[in-house]
């Protein structure tokens, strides 16, 4: 069984391959379902592979516990062109911005990613409640066995002890306030600006909060259903509109964020010229956090428009980083703990099957000296007679085999036997 995690994220790939290798959230459970048919096309017959997918808008990766032959390497190809084939890309083209983490690199990973140490903004806390939830999308697609269930207990209950020991999140910039210091360098009072927000995830919510701290001029929610877009503007006082009514009301905004879910580009380049035009070509800032992108990357040529994607606001971000430091110290030392206790668990479950082996041959044994003993007491032998014989009997089979072993081995292989016996049946010397 090897262990592995392929995937791409922000330091590794742009935002076009990004887009393009990101699963939806309601394909999550058919993606999962497809990897795990994927694995058992190249893995022996009978064999049961995991599987769970983490797709955020700075990453896409595949966690998997594979029985596909051939080592390690072979197991890292097979998923990576899983990936490849899923999304109709050809291997060549992505492979060169893969991570491939096989074991302990891939806890190591799932441990740093779950406590904040490879996102973005470092310590932003918003990707532990995305991974919990691409667990609970592969738990529910029956992606998850006995290895990542483990794991990913294991991750969450090391991420919760980063957060609870160290101030790793103390100082965090999340996405959301760069986005609106951001704004600020284009409108020196947002509460005199109209602020809209396409979506209304998890991601808007907290986007909207940080706004609504400003005090806009109006806040607006655009969604596709109406009802969910009106219960989110209720909470910051502000209002919704559809999403097909974008095209006729954008211009009246002056600050626009968007973040959906959708696999297709919601603002193309006219929609946005024509609003300009109406708008008297008085600025407009739009933030497109959304992996596909919502906002067609030709806006950013316009001259009244100010464009930032999720990599913009990243660069934005890092001038926090050197006061959380010391907190990723002591972070990364608690990880690797972790990952040598889960690893020690991972060895142990390697010699299952043999200890599972040796207590079916030893109940063998001591049935069939048991029925030999009964036989004989039937018989009306004398009890103390067929004890004796019934415990000679079991130490005699039990002992065969190592006994067998070293008479049969030779040289170093003798040595290593001569000095492991002793211990395994506790024996002075």
């Amino acid at each position: 069984m090897q262990l592995l995690t392929v995937g791409l994220n922000h330091t590794t790939a742009p935002v076009a391959l990004r887009e393009k290798v990101a699963f939806p959230a309601d394909q999550i459970g058919h993606a999962v379902a497809a990897a795990r048919a994927w694995f058992a096309r190249h893995a022996p017959a009978g064999s049961t592979d995991e599987a769970a997918i983490l797709s955020t808008c700075n990453r896409t990766e595949l966690y998997a516990a594979s029985h596909v032959p051939g080592g390690v390497e072979a197991a890292i190809d097979t998923t990576a062109q899983f990936l490849a084939e899923y999304h109709n890309l050809s291997y060549s083209e992505l492979r060169p911005y893969l991570y491939t983490l096989p074991q302990d690199n891939a806890v190591r990973h799932a441990f740093r990613v779950a406590s904040g140490l490879d996102s973005m903004v470092l310590g932003e806390a918003q990707i532990l409640g995305q991974m919990k939830e691409a667990v609970r999308r592969a738990e529910a697609a029956g992606g998850l066995g006995t290895y990542l269930h483990q794991m990913f207990q294991r991750t969450f209950a090391v991420a919760k002890e980063v957060r609870t020991t160290t101030e790793i999140g103390a100082h965090s910039v999340s996405m959301a306030a760069a986005a609106v210091r951001l704004s600020q360098r284009i409108f020196d009072k947002i509460s005199e600006q109209n602020v809209l927000f396409i979506g209304a995830g998890e991601m808007i919510e907290l986007c909207a909060t940080h706004f609504a701290a400003q005090n806009p001029k109006t806040l607006t929610i655009a969604n596709r259903t109406l009802e969910r877009g009106e219960s989110l503007a209720h909470r910051f006082n502000g209002q919704a509109i559809r999403l097909g009514d974008l095209p006729e009301q954008l211009a009246q905004f002056d600050i626009v964020v968007s973040s959906t879910a959708s696999s297709l580009p919601i603002i193309g380049l006219g929609m946005v010229e024509r609003a300009i035009k109406a708008r008297r070509h008085k600025p407009m800032f739009m933030v497109d956090l959304a992996v596909p992108r919502d906002i067609e990357s030709e806006v950013g040529r316009l001259d009244d428009v100010f464009l930032y994607t999720v990599d913009d606001l990243g660069t934005a971000v890092q001038a926090g980083i050197e006061n959380r430091q010391a907190a990723v110290a002591q972070a990364e030392a608690i990880i690797e703990n972790r990952v040598q206790s889960f690893m020690h668990w991972l060895d142990t479950r390697a010699v299952v099957p043999v200890i599972r082996d040796l207590h079916e041959s030893s109940e063998s044994m001591r049935l069939a000296e048991l029925e030999r003993a009964r036989k004989l007491l039937a018989k009306g032998e004398d009890v103390d007679a067929v004890l004796e014989a019934l415990s000679r009997g079991i130490t005699a089979k039990f002992l065969h085999g190592p006994q067998q072993a070293l008479h049969n081995a030779q040289g170093d292989e003798r040595a290593r036997l001569a000095a492991l016996l002793p211990q395994l049946f506790r024996t002075k010397r």
